[in-house]
């Protein structure tokens, strides 16, 4: 064979070579993933209740992973701020996320009441020209003022969530002399109007946080923060609350049981 077929040959064995190490560590890295996002579930369900993760060992028996895998599993769930390792001690849990469910319309208090005390900082409250969109939403001419409030919201002392929130003010000027601090809106609401609140439209995405929502949230600032957005209508289909909800993403979980329909 001519010297520069076997140097072709040669070549075209090592660029195999290579891409079968890359398709390894592809392949690793997936698998790693897939454990990290189980181990998630099991420690946010409280799937550790002494707050230790299992030895690496056992944990790569348990899903039949090598130590590698574990190990790549775990550096994730580090880099999120969930676990730790500790000398001597193990990995072991150091975050908690707390439940917010999708599937009933519920203020916060009431959701996260097994899990502390929800406080609000009103940081702003009074009424305010309605922009364009706010108005289209609550129905109500533009330019028309409105009660708008800012609050940042706290489980058991700590940051939770920044919440701004827009309301008609024929509504809204009874809450001026409310207890904002420690009464839900909603509940506040069922009392002025004499209604139970109905339904809500809500849109939940991730966005970065800005330097105010950074500050207030105590989050680094770009962090990602889940967004929620609620149009939260009376009994009688009445929009009467607008709400732009950012929560601390390493703070908080987002579920709900769905149907599928016919």
């Amino acid at each position: 064979m001519p010297s520069s077929d076997r140097l072709r040959d040669h070549a075209g064995q090592g660029a195999t070579t290579v891409a079968a190490h890359r398709a390894r560590r592809r392949l690793r890295a997936d698998q790693a993933r897939q454990l990290a996002d189980l181990l998630r579930h099991q420690l946010l369900a409280g799937g550790f209740p002494d707050g230790t993760l299992p030895h690496e060992t056992t944990l790569a028996t348990d899903y039949r992973a090598t130590r590698n895998t574990v190990r790549q599993a775990l550096d994730l769930l580090r880099a999120e701020g969930l676990v730790d390792r500790l000398p001597g001690v193990g990995t072991v849990v150091v975050a908690q996320k707390y439940p917010h469910g999708l599937d009933r319309l519920m203020g916060l208090a009431e959701t996260l009441r097994e899990h502390g005390r929800v406080t609000n900082e009103v940081r702003t409250v009074g009424p305010a020209p309605a922009p364009a969109p706010v108005a289209e939403r609550l129905q109500v001419k533009p330019g028309t003022d409105v009660l708008y409030i800012e609050r940042l919201r706290r489980l058991s002392g700590l940051p939770l969530s920044l919440d701004l929130t827009y309301i008609p003010l024929d509504i809204g000027t009874a809450l001026l002399g409310a207890d904002l601090e420690n009464t839900d809106v909603f509940r506040l609401l069922e009392t002025i109007t004499g209604q139970r609140l109905g339904h809500a439209a809500i849109t939940l995405e991730a966005v970065n946080a800005d330097t105010h929502s950074a500050a207030v949230l105590e989050a680094p600032h770009g962090a990602a923060v889940l967004m929620l957005e609620r149009l939260t209508h009376l009994a009688d289909g009445r929009p009467v609350d607008l709400e732009f909800i950012r929560f601390r993403g390493d703070r908080i979980t987002m579920s709900g049981l769905l149907h599928r329909s016919a």
